[in-house]
């Protein structure tokens, strides 16, 4: 019989299963925490470590755990099925299809450009929102573009998605990621900003470079031989800027209303329900289509919950702060460039059972900072140390519930996903480490 790689699903429950497993190997600790009124976030007190009674986890807990991680993650569910819905309703309309082929037209002679500033927009859209989840609803557009331009689905994916992360990974105006940390760290948002804006502009230009060059289908050479004039509907043109418009207000709301996912999730309802109906649909026609994208988002967002599930367990047993003061501990005696790579190792590790990238800033920034203040090197290190790997680490790691989740929309399993992105993602960790070590020599 034919070995076939794991299901996304069964791939999670093997890391639930996993992370229940781990429970057993190490001792229950905690630190304590203070609310920090500047983030307004739960952060850890730095040398509060201490054991508590072992607390395994039990084969019913680690059951139940699966739909209490998806009640956890019950709001980015209705996000993905409503933003889902909203985008399947779009894409029957057929506003969709000849939006990407006009787009396409209109860039014939160069589909290098139309690809290099599709990285540059969802760069943007990580080094502001850190957009990620709600990249799910748009795996139709990701497949029809990718079957147009004759490139493989995971190019595409890494020229959205992909930029998206490493965007996220490297900016220093990420609200959930390097803002967040800079706060924690107490690090001055000016501090090193043009250092940190030169890696990440170099990062993601290489990034969008390497996956056009080499995401060209080898199966399929032939180009689009006849390449003919789209002409867009009025009612599709006003669909699309409805779409766009929505897209932004969504970006807008995040980034100056702090709006969370119950305001997206609204928004892309409105969006939906007024693309079909001005599309056509009628009003039960509408409706119908809606559901029908519900039940094709509906497997993504138990994914995102299940990942949910992992770090539930984890942080059930108190297993997680452990894990940490284990891994940071030991940097203490270690000459400055060398406890600089433990602590950009350290917190790639670290973020395979903390897939929050949010959540790993408010448990490892405080750890880290006074540990940079005893090796004599700038704060700075200690947020970039933990922002470029824990996003990075975004891009391979199956606890991710969005990357597994967009990579199941698209039709694309894991395996053949890690093979097509390790030797970018290797090159991002190196040029990130390299970043890291003259940081700590530039700002010591």
């Amino acid at each position: 019989m034919k070995k076939t790689f794991p299901h996304p699903l069964i791939i999670m429950l093997i890391f639930v299963i996993l992370s229940g497993i781990f429970t057993y190997f190490i001792q229950s600790g905690e630190y304590e925490r203070r609310f920090d009124e500047k983030t307004g976030r739960e952060v850890v007190i730095p040398g509060s470590f201490h054991t508590v009674e072992d607390q395994n986890t039990s084969i019913n807990e680690i059951v139940l755990s699966i739909p209490e991680g998806l009640v956890e993650g019950a709001d980015i569910l209705v996000l993905i099925l409503l933003i889902g819905g909203a985008f399947y309703v779009i894409e029957k309309t057929g506003a969709l299809q000849v939006g990407i082929e006009s787009l396409i037209y209109t860039f014939r002679k160069s589909h290098f450009l139309l690809l290099f500033l599709i990285g540059i927009i969802f760069s943007i859209c990580g080094a502001t929102i850190a957009m990620q989840e709600e990249l799910i609803a748009m795996a139709p557009i990701l497949i029809l573009l990718s079957k147009k331009l004759h490139y493989d689905q995971r190019s595409i994916v890494a020229l959205t998605l992909g930029c998206a992360m490493v965007g996220s990974s490297f900016s220093p105006i990420n609200p959930f990621g390097g803002l967040l940390s800079s706060k924690i760290a107490e690090v001055d948002f000016n501090y090193g900003l043009i250092f940190r804006g030169i890696t990440l502009l170099v990062v993601v230009l290489i990034w969008i470079i390497f996956h056009i060059k080499t995401g060209k289908n080898r199966n399929d050479q032939i180009d689009i031989p006849d390449f003919k004039p789209v002409t867009i509907s009025t009612r599709h043109k006003v669909i699309l800027l409805i779409m766009t418009l929505g897209i932004l207000v969504m970006g807008w709301g995040i980034a100056k209303h702090d709006w969370d996912y119950n305001e997206m999730s609204g928004l892309f309802f409105v969006v939906g329900i007024t693309c079909g109906l001005i599309g056509k649909l009628g009003v039960n026609g509408t409706a119908k289509t809606y559901s029908e994208g519900f039940s094709e988002m509906i497997f993504a967002g138990v994914i995102v919950g299940l990942a949910r599930s992992i770090y539930f367990v984890l942080n059930q047993s108190s297993s997680i702060d452990p894990l940490i003061q284990s891994l940071f501990e030991p940097l203490q005696t270690l000459p400055t460039y060398a406890a600089a790579f433990g602590m950009f190792l350290s917190q790639a590790l670290i973020h395979i059972p903390v897939p929050s990238t949010s959540g790993q800033a408010v448990l490892t920034t405080p750890i880290t900072a006074p540990l940079t203040d005893l090796l004599g090197i700038s704060r700075l290190v200690a947020v970039m140390s933990y922002q470029f790997p824990a996003g990075l680490m975004d891009l391979i790691t199956p606890t991710n519930g969005g990357l597994m989740a967009v990579i199941a929309a698209v039709g694309v399993n894991y395996k053949d996903w890690f093979s097509y992105i390790w030797k970018s993602f290797l090159l991002l960790m190196v040029l990130g480490l390299i970043s890291i070590i003259l940081a700590t020599v530039y700002f010591s």
